[in-house]
């Protein structure tokens, strides 16, 4: 077992996500999460790094309302999960899942179209989304003529423009060449140290959860369970961390961390 930096409970004071004995069990198959607890930090970015079907996924739809758990208490934003307001939380999805006759202002104005606020406002905050995002000249666009890398930084601005508290990336960026993977992780940085937003990012990728995380929580194989917490604690993050023994030494013990969870069992 790799040992903790620091554990959740170290930070519940200050909490932006708390999970308490969390689990989610389906019909016929089984208990696919936890239980688990997870506390994290207002202004924190965390990664999710974990085995295929370990329940990743499973547990930031838990977070964001999606699907309700099992058993156990989920709180968010000093709420309860199931009654989130869409303010509260932004959600960025696997696939950018967009809109594909609406030009890319319409696709990120959508959320704000849906809760009522008025088209002057909307513009604004879409504006705003935009240019944080790097598409401020592609508003007139269609998803059709963007490439992969563009078609998620709309999906990431539709999540900004709800101007939420918590942010939750489902493997955003793992269909993307790595140029572009490189690229969006800086972006995600630069919009997370700009904002201040709590970040919980899901990811397959060890050397991706490394970089952009100040901490790495690993999970089980099925039923999902944290195995360990790893914190990366480091001043900056640029490509000369990238390249750093520094880096290389949090990814091994982050890729030790995952091996032993991969062959866990969980124990009832």
């Amino acid at each position: 077992m790799v040992l903790t930096a620091h554990t959740s409970s170290e930070i519940a004071g200050d909490s932006a996500i708390r999970l308490r004995g969390v689990t989610k069990a389906y019909d016929g198959r089984g208990v696919a999460l936890g239980p688990i607890d997870l506390d994290v930090q207002r202004g924190e970015f965390i990664s999710l790094l974990g085995p295929s079907g370990c329940g990743k996924s499973t547990a930031l739809r838990i977070v964001a309302g999606l699907i309700a758990p099992t058993s156990g208490e989920v709180n968010v934003a000093g709420r309860d999960a199931s009654a989130q307001t869409g303010r509260a939380i932004g959600f960025v999805f696997q696939e950018p899942t967009l809109m594909p006759w609406a030009s890319v202002r319409d696709n990120v104005r959508l959320p704000l179209t849906l809760s009522g606020i008025s088209r002057f406002d909307a513009d604004r905050r879409v504006d705003d989304a935009l240019a944080r995002v790097g598409l401020s000249e592609f508003g007139a666009a269609f998803p059709r003529e963007l490439s992969g890398g563009m078609k998620m930084r709309v999906s990431l601005a539709r999540a900004l423009v709800t101007e939420p508290d918590v942010l939750l990336l489902d493997e955003p960026f793992a269909a993307l060449d790595e140029i572009t993977r490189f690229r969006l992780n800086n972006d995600l940085l630069t919009l997370w140290h700009s904002l201040g937003k709590t970040i919980v990012f899901v990811t397959h990728s060890v050397f991706e959860s490394v970089y952009l995380s100040q901490r790495v929580v690993v999970m089980t194989a099925r039923p999902g369970r944290i195995h360990a917490e790893i914190k990366i604690d480091v001043a900056g993050r640029d490509e000369n961390f990238r390249t750093s023994a520094e880096y290389a030494a949090y990814c091994r013990q982050a890729s030790l961390a995952l091996a032993q969870a991969s062959d866990m069992k969980a124990v009832s």
